[in-house]
């Protein structure tokens, strides 16, 4: 399965992070409320994409935004591109849940 996000194929949504592999990449925060149509809650990247998502400081935050679910997107890419493609997408998407 697979979602487009600012031009970018990510792999997801994913309800749980089961699917994600420990390795490089860019996660999307989704938020959702049961149908096809999802809403950018938060962008960030990580060596390990898997672990950073499941011990994530902003959980509550992601929670906090009034969505019935909340679901993970994720491209995996080396450093460099994962640190430009998050700026690229905070930009474009200028994420509700960030912060809060």
């Amino acid at each position: 399965m697979t979602i487009r996000i600012g031009g970018y194929t990510f792999r997801g949504p994913h309800r749980n992070s089961r699917p994600l592999l420990h390795s490089s990449g860019v996660y999307v925060i989704l938020g959702g409320d049961g149908t096809a149509e999802w809403t950018v809650l938060d962008v960030g990247e990580s060596a390990d994409v898997r672990k950073r998502v499941d011990n994530h400081e902003r959980t509550q935050n992601w929670r906090a935004c009034n969505h019935l679910m909340t679901a993970f997107a994720i491209l995996y890419v080396p450093a460099p591109d994962r640190m430009y493609i998050e700026q690229e997408l905070r930009a474009q998407y200028n994420p509700p849940c960030r912060s809060r």
